[in-house]
């Protein structure tokens, strides 16, 4: 018996680890969704690895359990690898962005968010499946009377940028193949400093090579935009996904030391962070926290603070 237990902890724990570890061989889109869960997966291994060891002792008990071990270290060095200086507190921030993912279908909550976007204190509000809020348009309007997304520059609905300062040159572009639309681009000046914004989102890394065509377009726009610069949007990939690795990398892109995790709702702060906050120097995040409140959508909503270097 205690034979048969161990060869299932094995080949559960060596299947596992077998499909984490592709993503050190190909970038294989059917996969990416595990590789957006390496640190959990590889932690699961070493947990099932000592389950393992505790009915019997063999030495490839203690190879899996090394190489959960291996995977979870690397997995937590990539996410370190673009973290930026931490900002002082005392700092005072330049603006406030807000991101939130919805959900497109979410309208029995659309008043109570839109309360929470005009209690918000924000600066700017990225609102994302915005059709919730689309009857709410008139009141948000009041606090942030510049806008792109549902109605300006797109029929759809779907992206939604709310600003209490003029949006200078916004525009909406495709991203990819599969959705139309899915990109704002503007410039907002505070107080002369000016910002580029990108608002974005992208389709689920498994529908076929869509999620890697949208990073690349992303990796072609971002060079043609000077100055300081903030990413924000729904990538529904955490920064581990190989194609956001080589976006953060080759964009000089930076994030804060542990990222929110938004998705999904119920594991809570066991999620992982699939909605991100990027900016480019000499711009830098002095703080990004998580909404607790989900408002009914199946993401949390992010709020950061930013804070522009000499």
């Amino acid at each position: 018996m205690r034979d048969t237990i161990f060869c299932v902890f094995s080949v559960l724990t060596t299947l596992v680890l077998a499909i984490v570890s592709l993503r050190y061989v190909t970038d294989f889109y059917l996969l990416s969704f595990f590789y957006s869960f390496q640190v959990h997966l590889a932690v699961a291994g070493a947990v099932a690895s000592v389950a393992a060891l505790l009915v019997k002792r063999h030495w490839y008990g203690l190879l899996t359990l090394a190489v959960s071990v291996v995977l979870a270290v690397h997995g937590v060095v990539m996410m370190r690898e673009f973290v930026e200086p931490a900002v002082e507190e005392s700092r005072p921030a330049l603006f406030r962005l807000m991101s939130f993912n919805i959900e497109n279908d979410n309208f029995a909550n659309g008043p109570d968010i839109a309360d929470m976007v005009i209690a918000s204190g924000a600066d700017v509000v990225s609102i994302l499946e915005a059709e919730p809020l689309l009857s709410e348009l008139p009141r948000l309007l009041k606090i942030y009377p510049y806008y792109i997304g549902c109605g300006v520059g797109m029929e759809q609905c779907d992206t939604l940028v709310l600003s209490k300062r003029p949006l200078i040159e916004p525009r909406i572009r495709n991203l990819g193949l599969l959705w139309r639309n899915r990109l704002t681009i503007s410039t907002i000046d505070f107080d002369g400093q000016k910002i580029n914004f990108l608002a974005a989102h992208l389709t689920k890394p498994y529908y076929d090579e869509f999620h890697g065509l949208e990073i690349e377009d992303l990796a072609e726009i971002i060079p043609s935009l000077s100055g300081p610069l903030v990413l924000a949007g729904d990538f529904n990939t955490s920064i581990l996904a190989p194609d956001v690795q080589y976006l953060m990398r080759s964009q000089g892109l930076g994030t804060v030391s542990l990222e929110p995790a938004t998705w999904p709702i119920r594991a809570g702060a066991f999620g992982i962070p699939i909605d991100h906050i990027f900016t480019r120097a000499p711009l830098r995040l002095k703080s990004v926290r998580r909404i607790e409140n989900g408002f009914g959508s199946n993401h949390f909503g992010l709020m950061a603070e930013f804070v522009v270097d000499p």
